[in-house]
């Protein structure tokens, strides 16, 4: 039996973690140097008997199996708005399970945080990042559900294969936070 689903992505244990791979593996169709993206996760079950119509949209209504979290993706992020101001307007209604974000960003290696020079304003330092010899690309994806599941996709583009792709439910915890808060009344 392959760990691989007939898409190629990996198979995975929980639905959130079935779902993270879903939204890496789409994030990745579209190549490299994308926006953030937003989706929603819906129970698919409910969202089939609730929502006919958007369920014969995505695909969802033939009676086959089908994973049991829905990434449903979300309008544009406004360009030049930080993601923790973006995140702080998002309220989600009742009949939404969680919530997911892929991102790209430049990361380094813990070896390189001894080296950052003092006094860097946000740009400098994204700058000073981005002219390291050991700077990484990375996409960030990252879902957690309302009862507080977490998990975590990432993907570098150096060994852009979904059979590399890390996953963990601690891997990427400040964004985490952040989604997790768009939940809190």
């Amino acid at each position: 039996m392959s760990n691989v689903s007939p898409s190629g992505t990996p198979m995975a244990a929980s639905p959130l973690t079935r779902a993270v791979l879903e939204i890496d593996e789409y994030a990745s169709g579209m190549g490299w140097d994308q926006p953030a993206r937003l989706f929603a996760l819906v129970d698919t079950a409910r969202l089939r008997t609730d929502e006919p119509e958007l369920a014969a949209q995505l695909g969802l209504d033939d009676g086959g199996a089908v994973a049991p979290l829905t990434p449903i993706e979300q309008d544009e992020i406004p360009s030049g708005t930080p993601l923790d101001e973006f995140l702080g307007t998002i309220a989600w209604p009742g009949a939404v399970a969680g919530c997911a974000m892929t991102v790209e960003r430049l990361m380094l290696p813990p070896s390189a945080e001894a080296s950052v020079p003092d006094g860097l304003d946000d740009a400098g330092l994204a700058r000073w990042v981005s002219a390291h010899p050991e700077r990484q690309e990375v996409r960030m994806t990252v879902a957690v559900l309302r009862d507080g599941a977490r998990e975590s996709a990432l993907r570098l583009r150096e060994k852009d294969s979904p059979n590399e792709v890390l996953t963990g439910s601690g891997l990427v915890p400040g964004l985490a936070e952040a989604l997790a808060a768009t939940f809190e009344a």
